[in-house]
């Protein structure tokens, strides 16, 4: 199997990243980006191509806008934990999953979702915290 048939089912390929930025602020604008994806691209003076050159040179930013475009604009299914470890562009999409209606957002559900991160942040810290002043572990 070619690498044209591997990823033939994957809606970013082909597609430019600034095509991808440019989707994303049309169908749910800077602020709720920003909201959700925390990134300051978003928030500081945001045009499309200072946020298209601040993501191509952070390949983390870049990885997490392309996950949001594919599970929230695209409405694909979540990938299995082997796809998931793969970068957004080179994930083999399943020939059943098949892109839906952009996802409803709003600012409350992006507030609840940075705060169960953020909860989840300070339990690990905490654990690590411990750990550190415990040499065994326990």
């Amino acid at each position: 199997m070619s690498n044209q048939e591997l990823f033939s089912n994957n809606p970013l390929q082909g597609v430019k990243l600034e095509q991808v930025v440019e989707e994303l602020v049309e169908q749910y604008g800077w602020e709720l980006l920003h909201a959700y994806l925390q990134l300051n691209c978003f928030k500081n003076n945001p045009d499309i191509k200072s946020a298209v050159k601040f993501l191509r040179k952070t390949q983390w930013a870049q990885e997490k806008v392309d996950n949001f475009y594919l599970y929230r604009l695209k409405n694909l299914p979540k990938p299995d934990d082997v796809q998931y470890e793969l970068p957004p562009r080179d994930r083999v999409i399943p020939e059943d999953h098949k892109p839906g209606e952009p996802c409803e957002l709003s600012f409350s559900d992006a507030k609840r979702i940075m705060e169960k991160k953020e909860t989840k942040q300070r339990a690990r810290a905490r654990k690590q915290r411990s750990n550190a002043s415990n040499p065994w572990g326990n």
